[in-house]
């Protein structure tokens, strides 16, 4: 079949595109996926991501399996940034709004998502598309955009045509607490503005945790979604000729373990903890006499700048400056630019990691907002030892039993001690460190297990036919 992307997230490094890229591969083993997949990666109508709206970072490398579009329907995109601002921000506030301000909203949503029903119509033709994965579309950051997805979608599947709109959810309105300033980004539940899945007939719906499902069940729509849990990549061990020359363009001396820190630079994912993790660390292997590891951020420094000075800040003041390193962004697959420098993708980077004998940080600071947290998992398909923060889904998602360093503001001493100690256990192969990474990764190939998605695929594919 052909499937086509659609990603609400804004960004060409996003964690959800990666999982994704996993989808990809099963369905291409599987004889299931035709490549290359289209793809709209939502820069046109994603403003609060100003290092890539309205139409993708500059100079931006795709995998080849990957064809990304860079068209901006509305128009002129200093007005659309404003005017798709507000309408997310009266969204979030609907119950506020008198019938006559909910009267011009609908005409302000009606007016958007025309330009951008036709952009999606065309470019379904054009490739010629069987299905339309929606990564977070049923979140309300564009809803004319949702709205112009779902009636584009309808006009060409309402009739005989065999395929239809899957929508794929990571975060749902209740569990995606994101806050600008005092005012919340999303409404707590789907309102009168927000269209949902299954108002039109050709829809499926698959969710990715057993919380987001049980939320889904609020939903006023009689369409029940898949739970079909993200799938992990394979980390194969040793490193390659490009592992090593991206160790000496980033400066990583041999011998000093590297922790990952798998999250984007956005305030709730709470890199500013892993930073002062990392310094406590420091202190704490120099006063072990062992070598001070390196800490290597994923994401983006465009994404939320406020928020990037706040975790340049204090890596300047904790005095771990020279110890991080940010990565500005993790692509789908491995690649070297023009001047020669390796951008390392998520599989490459876990064997680096895994190699030096380190670990991964996930310290979200915000018990709220993760739905599955893929920190944890990473670590464990690497088999490494992972710090996190306590937040709401982790034993629902890992169970209670999983191996981790359960990390707390503060206390970063003592979670910093005992990620030293197990640091210390991996490097001399220490039976019971190893017996218990083995049980994580156990845990997390039974937990995210492909077998979901394989069949979903399957049964995608088999009603195109």
């Amino acid at each position: 079949m052909k499937m086509a992307l659609v990603s609400g997230d804004g960004l060409p490094v996003s964690g959800l595109l990666t999982i994704f890229r996993n989808v990809v591969d099963l369905g291409r083993r599987e004889g299931l996926i035709e490549l290359p997949v289209p793809a709209d990666l939502g820069y046109s109508w994603r403003p609060d991501k100003p290092a890539f709206y309205p139409s993708g970072g500059e100079g931006q490398i795709y995998p080849e399996w990957l064809s990304v579009v860079d068209a901006v329907p509305a128009g002129d995109p200093e007005w659309f940034a404003a005017e798709i601002t507000e309408i997310r921000n009266l969204v979030a506030t609907a119950e506020k709004l008198s019938d006559e301000e909910r009267a011009a909203l609908r005409d302000r949503i009606e007016a958007v998502s025309g330009p951008y029903e036709d952009h999606f119509s065309r470019w379904f033709d054009e490739h010629d598309v069987d299905w339309v994965c929606a990564v977070n579309m049923t979140l309300s950051d564009a809803v004319p955009v949702t709205l112009a997805l779902h009636r584009a979608a309808a006009r060409r599947w309402s009739g005989e045509r065999p395929g239809g709109l899957l929508f794929w959810d990571h975060d749902l309105f209740a569990s995606s607490s994101v806050y600008e300033g005092d005012l919340r980004v999303y409404p707590l539940a789907p309102n009168e503005f927000t269209p949902v899945p299954g108002a039109y007939a050709g829809q499926r719906w698959a969710v990715v945790a057993e919380g987001l499902a049980k939320d889904a069940a609020t939903y006023p729509t009689t369409l029940v979604p898949d739970l079909v849990p993200n799938i992990l990549p394979e980390v194969p061990a040793g490193l390659a000729e490009r592992h090593h020359e991206f160790l000496a363009q980033q400066g990583l001396e041999p011998g000093r373990p590297i922790v990952l820190c798998p999250v984007r630079v956005f305030r709730v994912k709470g890199v500013e903890i892993a930073v002062s993790l990392l310094a406590e660390l420091s202190r704490v292997t120099e006063q072990r006499g062992e070598p001070a590891p390196y800490l290597l951020v994923f994401g983006s420094l465009g994404e939320d700048p406020e928020y990037t000075g706040d975790v340049l800040g204090t890596a300047a003041r904790e005095g771990v400056s020279n110890a991080v390193r940010f990565l500005d962004g993790v692509p789908l697959s491995s690649y070297p630019d023009s001047s020669g420098q390796w951008h390392l993708d998520e599989i490459d980077l876990l064997r680096v990691c895994a190699a030096s004998g380190g670990g991964v940080f996930f310290t979200p600071n915000r018990p709220d907002v993760e739905t599955v947290g893929l920190g944890p998992a990473l670590a464990a398909v690497a088999g490494v030892p992972c710090a996190t923060t306590a937040y709401r889904v982790f034993d629902e998602v890992y169970g209670d039993d999983f191996g981790q360093v359960q990390v707390t503001v503060d206390d970063l001493n003592g979670a910093a001690q005992e990620f030293a100690g197990q640091l210390a256990a991996l490097g001399r192969r220490d039976p019971m460190l190893l017996d218990l990474l083995a049980a994580n990764h156990r845990r997390v190939l039974h937990r995210f297990s492909p077998a979901p998605w394989r069949e979903l695929l399957r049964l995608m594919t088999q009603e195109t036919r």
